[in-house]
């Protein structure tokens, strides 16, 4: 059996995470629809979100698309960290802020020791 190495369950957790939004996405509760709809999205934009999400996993699991999930994974914190700081929801922001400084920092270090 092979061993994993650090970066790599650093890749596999980031992945889990984005297995998680993204489900949280595609089942979209009331809640997340409304909150889609005061943040002026179209209903079916939780599911684009959410699929996005679920690409990102995918990408972050194997070796040699790791640094495209790494992007598209930076790609949709962005957006909601930016979709929550117009809409003045400043504390809400820190959880894609925190995430996009984890896939951003994988990103850094994988693309200097990443095979």
């Amino acid at each position: 059996m092979k061993k994993l190495n650090w970066l790599t369950i650093y890749a596999l957790i980031l992945a889990v995470f984005f297995v998680i939004g993204g489900t949280m996405n595609l089942l979209a509760s009331d809640a997340t629809q409304a909150d889609y709809a005061k943040w002026g999205y179209p209903t079916w934009f939780p599911y684009l979100t959410g699929t996005l999400e679920w690409a990102a996993a995918i990408l972050l699991v194997f070796r040699a698309t790791r640094l495209l999930g790494a992007a598209l994974a930076g790609s949709v914190m962005i957006a909601a960290a930016g979709t929550l700081i117009l809409n003045a929801e400043y504390a809400h922001s820190i959880a894609p802020i925190t995430v996009l400084i984890l896939v951003a920092s994988y990103a850094i270090i994988h693309a200097k020791h990443g095979r």
